[in-house]
């Protein structure tokens, strides 16, 4: 039996997001989402949308993992010379989206970026296992090759070029999303959803209602 599209719905009843017990800081709201996703043991909570776009405004978007969070920012790592890398040098903004079905939620995050510190990069990159690491130097991410073969010999060649303890090559590190705008999204009953939007002002956090 063929179902139409238009007829696929949920219903969301899970929970409330209320003005009353949400925190009036938006990474201390963020926290405190993310523990209940992690002890729920949602599959890769710390997958999120990455939107960004070139000089000409044309988006594009992809899925990255967070690899940390704090007042400062959102941190993912890649290649600097992906499109996406190539894209955050020419217009250094994003937006980020967690949607976490399981508890009915959505986050978004709305920033300018900057590289993470070099200092940084080289502790996370030498905190991954030893295949990624060569595959960081192997992989020229974003660029058109003639086939899996030719990766897998790129992997080899890299593999003996640079043994047990590679560098992080030069083209790879962190990103940071600075957020100017962080907004979360509370499923509820009828598509009334809850949705609070927490906006920096002058360096300090407002907060809004939004209409869902």
């Amino acid at each position: 039996m063929t179902h139409s599209i238009a007829d696929l719905r949920s219903e969301y009843a899970r929970a409330a997001l209320d003005e009353s017990h949400a925190d009036a800081d938006p990474i201390r709201q963020f926290a405190h989402w993310w523990d209940e996703a992690i002890k729920s043991q949602l599959p890769e909570p710390n997958a999120m949308t990455l939107a960004t776009a070139d000089a000409s405004g044309r988006p594009s978007a992809r899925v990255v993992l967070l690899k940390g969070f704090d007042d400062n920012g959102f941190v993912f790592f890649t290649n600097y010379d992906s499109r996406k890398g190539a894209e955050l040098a020419a217009n250094p903004r994003a937006a980020l989206l967690f949607f976490w079905p399981e508890l009915e939620r959505q986050v978004r995050v709305d920033g300018e970026v900057e590289r993470v510190s070099a200092a940084e990069s080289d502790a996370y990159f030498r905190s991954r296992p030893l295949a990624s690491r060569i595959g960081a130097w192997a992989s020229p991410q974003s660029r058109p090759i003639s086939g899996r073969a030719w990766l897998m010999a790129r992997v080899a060649e890299m593999g003996v070029r640079h043994g047990l303890n590679p560098d992080r090559p030069p083209h790879w590190g962190g990103f940071r999303v600075r957020p100017q705008a962080i907004e979360f999204w509370q499923g509820r009953p009828s598509r009334l959803h809850d949705r609070l939007l927490y906006t920096r002002d002058a360096g300090a956090w407002q907060r809004q209602r939004l209409a869902p």
